[in-house]
């Protein structure tokens, strides 16, 4: 990167949050976040993003280490840095006796910046951009939660900002809801906002991502650009057959580890660089399995992921 985007949007450095009783949330982060990027924040339930998210934001204060958002210092610096940033945080705060629309008048209201003469356009555009133009006059609490979620959306979007920050934002949305909440996150990147977002979703986070970090158990465990933090995984065996079941056993005759079944679909391990995949090939068709496919596939985010922590992925976040 060169230019504005080598410039870090975000940069921790010794980031450490202890609550009362000794509890450490995030121990000594040291996270960067290049400017223009899609970082994807990833972690199981309880690794401290929330609480990553809520000290860069100036929400909390950290017990030691520092935390820099836009170029400027946080929490000091959190009257200039904040309007130039949207958020969305352990979902939006509506008022539920007003309309969607209205939620939207209130908070463009309190941004001493917003040109009032503008605003119907704004409030407007922001509906319009996260779909809910036509349910705009519906009031807040007749809304599902993923109507709520696409409403804390569009307060983010009221104005352009250099950066947007997204805990769980496709959460309580239908398929096509995410697909449409994932086209406005590229649309957002193009036109030159960077987006910080934590998910559990990590395909949706391999698909829009550009950058990425995995935490677990309040440490930073890896960062870097998505298709290099999977890049040094190993793979995992698929072989497609009408006899999964001779061919998970033959597998496991020689060695191989972590099978699965799925259908006609038998993964596994990828077996270690001392087993020719050629002789694994050949020990299954001399047992008599009928191979239609054989081989390792590239290695996934959640692979890495799984590799990172030793642990499957908490779908609560």
């Amino acid at each position: 990167m060169t230019g504005a985007a080598a410039v870090p949007v975000i940069e921790t450095r010794g980031l450490t949050k202890r609550y009362r009783g000794g509890q450490l949330a995030v121990d000594g982060l040291d996270l960067t976040v290049p400017g223009g990027s899609v970082f994807g924040f990833l972690g199981p339930n309880g690794s401290g993003k929330t609480t990553t998210i809520r000290m860069l934001m100036g929400l909390i204060a950290p017990t030691s280490g520092t935390a820099s958002v836009l170029g400027r210092p946080m929490p000091g610096a959190a009257r200039t840095v904040l309007p130039h940033v949207g958020a969305l945080i352990e979902g939006p705060a509506l008022y539920g006796f007003l309309s969607g629309r209205d939620n939207l008048v209130r908070y463009d209201r309190a941004d001493p910046t917003a040109d009032p003469r503008t605003r119907g356009a704004r409030v407007g555009d922001a509906l319009d951009r996260v779909g809910l133009a036509a349910a705009g006059g519906k009031k807040a609490r007749a809304y599902s939660l993923g109507m709520k979620q696409r409403l804390g959306l569009a307060a983010a979007l009221l104005r352009p900002r250099r950066l947007l920050v997204l805990d769980e934002p496709t959460n309580g949305l239908d398929p096509q809801g995410m697909r449409e909440i994932r086209t406005l996150v590229r649309e957002l990147a193009a036109e030159g906002t960077t987006v910080f977002l934590s998910s559990h979703l990590l395909d949706e986070i391999e698909q829009v991502c550009t950058h990425a970090a995995v935490m677990a158990r309040g440490r930073l465990l890896t960062q870097g650009p998505v298709t290099e933090l999977a890049a040094g995984t190993r793979g995992r065996l698929a072989v497609t057959t009408p006899d999964p079941a001779d061919a998970a056993r033959v597998l496991a005759e020689h060695g191989v580890t972590g099978l699965t079944l799925d259908g006609d679909r038998v993964r596994a391990d990828a077996p270690p660089v001392s087993v020719e995949l050629s002789e694994l090939n050949a020990a299954l068709v001399k047992s008599g399995v009928r191979v239609r496919s054989f081989g390792v596939e590239r290695a996934s985010l959640e692979d890495a992921f799984v590799a990172l922590t030793g642990e499957g992925f908490d779908v609560a976040g």
